[in-house]
């Protein structure tokens, strides 16, 4: 029995340290393949060249507004790269809406080391790359994918943009990991926090949050959590069949786009 309870902990405390140095890897799921220019360019897309607070270029996607339309600061989620949201956005700059997809550092061509603080600076970077372009923060939409929630509710505090979007957000990647992984006490452990629940208060842009009933990798509740304790206006729309990465098949764009216009109607 004594041999037992010895290889359990051994076992237990071995997969501890497992899961706190190799967290950012379970975290984190870039891409490092290239844009495809040609095809992007055809599609009305430029490469965006970032340069962030901490000295890194960046590049990312870029697709002017028509004219007298907002621009969606789109931030994706822990998978992939910008390049691959460029067909789920087509609802978007069909619609005349200009976007501006930002790959991260760590992510598709770009360089440097993935963490809370560098996402951050690079969601600011995005920001000031709009607004050296003339886009003022009153057209200017925010939309958080997932882990990107985290930093359009970063960038939202105490800014007066258009909107803000966050499609199966959370309130707190600690609790959400708590969750994935109970019987550890990871929540103690976890670097990237990105602590929302302490932010969303200082938001001062009208919020839209979208989440699947079935969402397994950021479980409904944590999105409603952080919907409640958003300031008003706000909005939660529920899909009774979709997962985490399936909105879209669920209507979703059609209700972004139907919301942005409705605010439009009653500024």
């Amino acid at each position: 029995m004594l041999n037992f309870v010895v290889i359990f902990i051994a076992v237990y405390a071995g997969m501890l340290v497992l899961l706190y140095f190799f967290q950012r890897g379970l975290m984190y799921h870039p891409s490092k393949t290239a844009f495809r220019s040609a095809e992007l360019t055809a599609l009305g897309f430029e490469i965006a060249t970032l340069k962030t607070s901490d000295g890194l270029t960046l590049k990312s996607l870029y697709r002017p507004a028509r004219s007298g339309r907002a621009t969606i600061l789109y931030f994706h989620g822990n998978a992939g790269h910008a390049g691959h949201r460029v067909s789920k956005a087509r609802p978007f700059y069909d619609a005349g809406y200009g976007v501006f997809l930002l790959s991260y550092r760590g992510y598709g061509p770009n360089p440097g080391n993935i963490t809370e603080n560098g996402l951050y600076r690079d969601g600011t970077a995005a920001f000031e790359f709009l607004r050296a372009k003339g886009i003022g923060q009153e057209q200017i939409i925010l939309y958080g994918e997932s882990l990107g929630a985290g930093i359009a509710v970063e960038l939202a505090r105490g800014r007066k943009f258009a909107a803000i979007v966050l499609e199966s957000p959370f309130n707190s990647i600690a609790k959400v990991a708590q969750s994935q992984f109970p019987i550890f006490p990871v929540k103690f452990l976890v670097k990237d926090r990105f602590e929302s629940e302490t932010k969303i208060t200082a938001i001062e842009a009208p919020l839209l949050a979208l989440h699947g009933k079935r969402d397994r990798t950021v479980p409904i509740r944590f999105g409603r959590a952080l919907f409640d304790l958003a300031p008003d206006p706000k909005k939660f729309i529920e899909y009774e069949r979709a997962g985490h990465n399936d909105l879209y098949q669920h209507g979703a764009a059609g209700d972004i786009l139907a919301h942005l216009e409705s605010l439009k109607q009653n500024p």
